[in-house]
């Protein structure tokens, strides 16, 4: 099968090849990419990819989405399908789906750039019944479970609220290190301790490296867009007259991060941010 994918950056790129792996011909498009892998066709602009009968879009925001969705599938078919996998927010999914000439669902992941290479991430999709098993196949190419969460819009709903744990628990983690620190205990050893404990998340056992050795752990989700993630949950929750003070609280964290020149690190710099507004450094 032809599948236009459009953003091949950390995430998308490995989910691209894996589609290659499986049989399907991709035809890509990245603006900032000037090279692929040789199972993947760069296309020289975004309109290209309308010749796919289906296309997947990995791109890091709204704005971007929009403007491929609209412009760059302006001339697809009217049978073509759109595979929102980018995580931009039930309420643009639902409006796209609404007023775009294609069809448009929405399936986020969750997951690292490393389970993108490796196949394991996981996507909660919003589609209807017959949308959903007809892209089934072609997820199950990329992730290694599918949820079908409801109605388009749905699967951008439960991707803002994974990623609303995991920022909640970000934030846990770097404030028990934080408060293991001031006790006087060795972080390696309290790590053991932590992951071993009732709060031992498979989280906080995968990132153990990234919250004590940053420096080498290298960058699985960076800051900017888990803040971007939080932010479109913390307005999903507005909207619905929802107080979360937990997230909130993660928000403001993250954003100061973003503010102090963390924002391309790893979610675990929290930790640092957390350091740098109470005056303390790195042990």
């Amino acid at each position: 099968m032809l599948i236009g994918f459009a953003g091949l950056g950390r995430m998308g790129l490995p989910m691209a090849s894996h589609l290659a792996w499986a049989g399907h011909t991709v035809l890509g498009y990245d603006p900032v990419l000037t090279r692929a892998p040789e199972d993947i066709t760069l296309a020289g602009s975004m309109t290209d990819l309308a010749q796919a009968p289906l296309t997947i879009s990995m791109l890091p925001d709204g704005a971007t989405t929009r403007a491929f969705v609209e412009r760059g599938l302006a001339g697809a078919s009217r049978d073509h399908l759109h595979v929102v996998m980018g995580t931009v927010g039930p309420a643009l999914v639902r409006e796209l789906a609404e007023t775009a000439r294609v069809a448009v669902v929405d399936a986020p992941v969750s997951g690292s750039v490393s389970m993108a290479e490796a196949g394991t991430i996981t996507t909660m999709v919003g589609a209807s019944q017959e949308q959903f098993e007809q892209v089934l196949p072609v997820l199950g190419a990329m992730t290694a479970a599918q949820f079908h969460s409801g109605p388009v819009g749905a699967g951008s709903a439960a991707k803002l609220a994974v990623n609303a744990v995991l920022a909640a628990l970000s934030q846990g983690v770097a404030e028990g290190l934080l408060i293991a620190e001031a006790g006087g205990l060795d972080l390696d050893s309290f790590y053991d301790v932590l992951r071993n404990s009732a709060a031992g998340a498979p989280y906080v056992s995968y990132k153990q490296e990234a919250f004590l050795s940053p420096d080498t752990a290298g960058v699985a989700a960076p800051v900017s867009l888990i803040r971007k993630d939080l932010g479109l949950a913390l307005d999903l929750a507005r909207a619905h007259r929802l107080t979360l003070p937990a997230s909130e609280a993660a928000f403001a964290v993250l954003d100061y991060a973003t503010s102090n020149g963390l924002g391309q690190g790893d979610m675990a710099q929290v930790l640092t941010a957390l350091r740098l507004r109470n005056g303390s450094h790195t042990p």
